[in-house]
């Protein structure tokens, strides 16, 4: 199916639905639906191998879709925008929500900054609590199956970051909101991009979270399979996200979706990985991503990326690698820019892109005219870093201010 042909019959999918066309309608012959389940960990949870990550959902319509097509574990957070709300408006149409995992995190509903939008140290447990019973509020919902510590590792002071993962005040917080049966499981995140090893195996030892949710994908980062078979072993859940590699465009005549189902495939062959999340923003990402679950990796899959990565892998920057992080003396987080440019090129999110940016301390202006640029050699993959900040600049910063 050339793309023409997969936006209409995804479009044909989408108008049967909203006439009320029953779940496996005549219309959408060749329609792909969840085909697996896995164990979350010790958690008793079936999630589907491929999840909604609900970063950039655009209504509620979109979460009763995709459940009509059997995913059935959702991730929003209180910063993503209106994702929150969007789950309120589904769950007035939501008959059994015991059939659905909803996961959010600690965090404050404002526009994504880093260090500032996640709930750190210096939160008090009512803080921690209130977070939570506001997410609720929002969704409708009397519980969250999931509350996650996000993203740990954003900061590259390694201890500051093990007292966040284990803070006193959270954990507090977390044995009040269970026993109010507001909360089922604790969780944690991290793409990185400082000690992402380390700090998922912290907590994985440390035995109060039931679910790690790590960056992970086939340009394969070192060390994290390692994580995956500790976490495994210890029977707590492990989610891949960041699965894409970037989203590039493959730059090869392949059949639509071919890349991205190819890339899932890649991460859900690893027994270890109770599931995957990925960013759904339309009904056509339902035909795009479902046809991977229950699939298992062919030589043609492995051919595109293989293809990819040739094509790509001289400039993706390896999110949780963090190698870059200080070699700049103007503490620029290169990191942390190179992933909101990814955002703003590759995941069409200008505008989550542009705000993250504009809100970082150290922006990337002092790199246009850097004379003695120690970043240029940071990199272990050979990232040209110094132009890629250079171009991020460009793209991230509003011409009225740029510099």
């Amino acid at each position: 199916m050339k793309r023409r042909e997969f936006i209409q019959s995804s479009a044909l999918a989408a108008t049967a639905m909203v006439l009320g066309a029953p779940a496996h309608a005549e219309e959408s012959p060749a329609r792909a639906d969840v085909r697996r389940f896995r164990d979350l960990g010790k958690t008793g949870i079936k999630m589907s191998d491929i999840s909604f990550g609900a970063g950039s959902v655009p209504s509620g319509s979109l979460i009763l879709r995709a459940i009509d097509r059997g995913i059935n574990y959702f991730d929003t957070a209180p910063d993503y925008g209106p994702s929150e709300d969007h789950f309120g408006e589904a769950m007035k149409r939501i008959k059994d929500r015991g059939k659905i995992t909803i996961a959010s995190k600690f965090c404050r509903p404002i526009p994504y900054q880093e260090g500032k939008s996640h709930l750190g140290l210096g939160t008090t447990v009512e803080e921690y609590v209130g977070a939570v019973e506001n997410s609720l509020k929002r969704m409708g919902t009397d519980y969250l199956d999931l509350v996650f510590v996000h993203a740990i590792g954003e900061k590259d002071d390694l201890e500051q970051e093990k007292r966040r993962l284990l803070d006193e005040n959270m954990l507090t917080a977390v044995d009040r909101l269970k026993k109010a049966g507001k909360v089922k499981y604790l969780a944690v995140s991290s793409h990185g991009p400082h000690n992402m090893e380390p700090l998922m195996t912290e907590a994985v030892n440390s035995g109060h979270f039931d679910v790690i949710m790590i960056a992970f994908n086939f340009m394969k980062f070192p060390r994290i399979p390692d994580v995956m078979r500790l976490a495994r072993q210890k029977g707590v859940g492990v989610i891949a996200m960041k699965t894409l590699a970037g989203a590039k465009e493959s730059g090869a005549k392949l059949e639509v979706g071919q890349f991205e189902q190819a890339a899932l495939k890649w991460v859900l062959q690893h027994e270890e990985i109770s599931g995957l999340v990925i960013t759904f923003k339309s009904a056509q990402d339902l035909d795009l991503y479902l046809p991977a679950s229950g699939k298992t990796l062919t030589a043609s899959d492995r051919k595109a990326l293989d293809h990819y990565a040739a094509l790509h892998g001289a400039g993706y920057c390896r999110t949780g690698c963090g190698d870059c992080a200080g070699s700049c003396d103007k503490n620029v987080n290169i990191a942390a820019i190179q992933r909101y440019h990814m955002y703003f090129k590759d995941y069409g999110d200008q505008k989550r892109a542009m705000e993250a940016y504009a809100a970082l301390e150290q922006s990337a202006r002092h790199c246009l005219d850097c004379a003695t640029p120690g970043c240029a050699n940071a990199c272990p993959y050979g990232l040209p870093i110094v132009s890629q900040l250079r171009e991020a600049h460009r793209n991230l910063t509003l011409s009225s201010t740029m510099a």
